[in-house]
C-alpha cells in the first residue's frame, strides 16, 4: 500500500526528525572518538608505557593552568617550560591549593596547542584522569607523565612544531559518593560522642 499526498509528506517529515535526532544523539560520542583518534582540537593520546624510540631532536613543552570562574582553588604549573628529546618521558607537576573553608572536588580538562601536535602528545599518567578532592587550605602537587611521539617529525603538518603548550582548566564537581558517605559517617560518630 503506497502512501499518497499528505500522508507521504508526513511520513517523510517523521523520518527526517528521527534521523536528525539520531545524529544529534550520536554526535557527542562520535566527536569525542574522532578527537581521540586524530588529535583534533588538541586532544592527546594515552599510553601505558613510554616511547621505545628517543630522538636527538628536542622540543619545548610549555605548561599552562587556569580555573573556572568562581572556583576557589589556586592552580599553577610548578615549572612553566621544559625541553626534552622527542620520545623521552617527561614528568611535570602542577600545584593546587583549596583556598576555601570546605572540602572541594575538582576535575581538570585539558588540551594541547597547536592542535596539529595533539595526536602526538601522549600521556602515560595524569592527575586529570581522576577527580581530585582537596580539604580546606590543602595544597598538593599533581604529576603528569608524558612523551611526544617521534612520529611527529614525519607528519605533514606537525613536523614544523617546535613548541607545544599543555593547558589544564579545573572545574568544581560534585563530591564522590564514597567521600560523601565517609564524611557523613564521621559526622554521625562525632554527633554520638
Amino acid at each position: 500500500m503506497a502512501l499518497a499526498g499528505p500522508q507521504k509528506t508526513a511520513a517523510q517529515l517523521v523520518g527526517v526528525v528521527f534521523v536528525m535526532g539520531a545524529l544529534a544523539w550520536a554526535s557527542v560520542p562520535f566527536y569525542s572518538w574522532f578527537c581521540k583518534v586524530t588529535g583534533f582540537g588538541g586532544e592527546t593520546s594515552v599510553s601505558d608505557t613510554g616511547s621505545d624510540v628517543i630522538l636527538d631532536e628536542t622540543i619545548k613543552i610549555r605548561f599552562d593552568a587556569s580555573i573556572d570562574r568562581g572556583f576557589p582553588w589556586e592552580f599553577k604549573p610548578v615549572e612553566r617550560e621544559m625541553e626534552l628529546r622527542i620520545g623521552e618521558t617527561g614528568l611535570a607537576f602542577y600545584e593546587a591549593t583549596n583556598t576555601s573553608d570546605r572540602p572541594i572536588a575538582g576535575t581538570a580538562t585539558y588540551n594541547v596547542a597547536p592542535f596539529e601536535a595533539g595526536g602526538f602528545f601522549t600521556k602515560i599518567d595524569c592527575f586529570c584522569f581522576t577527580e581530585q578532592v582537596l580539604q580546606p587550605g590543602e595544597s598538593v602537587l599533581m604529576p603528569v607523565t608524558f612523551y611526544v611521539d617521534p612520529e611527529i617529525t614525519t607528519d605533514r603538518d606537525a613536523k614544523f612544531v617546535h613548541r607545544i603548550t599543555l593547558s589544564y582548566t579545573f572545574y568544581e564537581t560534585d563530591m564522590p559518593e564514597d567521600y560523601a558517605a565517609l564524611n557523613s559517617d564521621v559526622t554521625k560518630d562525632t554527633d554520638i560522642n
